[in-house]
């Protein structure tokens, strides 16, 4: 008997009993969140319409309401810079949406690195490429996340900034700044061939600083229908961080997903066809 590729057979039986937008219900929200955001951006330098200046790393929305990504003012603090009151307040605002929200909603909806990637998962599933999942330990990423925080303060600067994959595909879109996309590419190849979802569960160090936010954060994924649970492993197959779905889905304690690395993205709720997750807050009892 023919054995079948799990991950090519993903959401099948959802799309039959929920309809096609009902099984890429929050995917395609999740799109609409990634390019919209940077449609925001692009309005600016593409049509001098300034409802946001900036990028992702420093923004003013409305020529009022600073936003600072938090990652940046670590690495900033860490390098000694002077930090200006409008970033600290902008970094405020960011911190605290996230600390309610999940840090690791920043990957998943905001993140336009997360397009790249998870086309890179979608063609290596649909052309069957056996890419390891366990080649670089999810750890990884806090080793980078200490490096890059420590060369800060030996340098007295924002070194990382200068090879972060997330800031230069941002800049490149917005500035045009063509030399960035070899790295892109060489990431896309590299989740392709090398590793399944090899950037940003086991690399990226933005990753890392928010999944620290995303521990205490009150949205959370809940497997409150666990029960109907048919073990079809599709929940595994489409999750990023696939480790942290066994201890909500098959443990004896809290049916909520707790883990810091989720990133919130929904795709286990879209491809459920019993409806075994849904969003809830992390105090919801089951």
């Amino acid at each position: 008997m023919k054995k079948i590729n799990i991950c090519q057979v993903v959401g099948d039986d959802a799309k039959k009993t929920k309809g096609w937008i009902g099984a890429n219900k929050y995917l395609i929200l999740r799109r609409l969140s990634q390019l919209g955001i940077l449609f925001l951006f692009l309005l600016g330098p593409w049509f001098d319409v300034w409802i946001i200046k900036g990028n992702l790393t420093s923004s003013l929305i409305l020529d009022t309401l600073p936003l600072s990504d938090p990652f940046i003012l670590l690495q900033s603090f860490f390098a000694g810079h002077s930090l200006a009151v409008d970033a600290l307040i902008g970094g405020l605002i960011v911190l605290i949406f996230y600390l309610v929200v999940g840090g690791r909603v920043f990957c998943s909806w905001v993140c336009p690195m997360n397009i790249v990637t998870d086309a890179a998962n979608y063609f290596r599933c649909k052309l069957g490429i056996k890419a390891t999942s366990s080649g670089v330990s999810n750890k990884t990423r806090y080793w980078i996340l200490a490096v890059s925080m420590s060369t800060a303060w030996l340098t007295s600067s924002i070194v990382w900034e200068l090879v972060n994959p997330v800031s230069i595909l941002h800049r490149s879109i917005i500035f045009g700044m063509s030399f960035g996309w070899g790295l892109i590419v060489l990431i896309f190849l590299f989740d392709l061939f090398v590793v399944k979802n090899g950037w940003c569960s086991r690399l990226c160090p933005m990753g890392a600083f928010y999944s620290l936010l995303g521990k205490v954060s009150l949205l959370r994924v809940n497997a409150k229908e666990r029960e109907k649970c048919t073990d079809c492993l599709e929940c595994y197959a489409v999750c990023p961080e696939s480790q942290i779905i066994n201890p909500a889905l098959k443990g004896n304690n809290s049916s909520i997903i707790l883990d810091k690395n989720c990133t919130n993205c929904g795709r286990c709720i879209d491809i459920c066809e019993p409806k075994v997750f849904s969003y809830s807050s992390r105090f919801k009892k089951n």
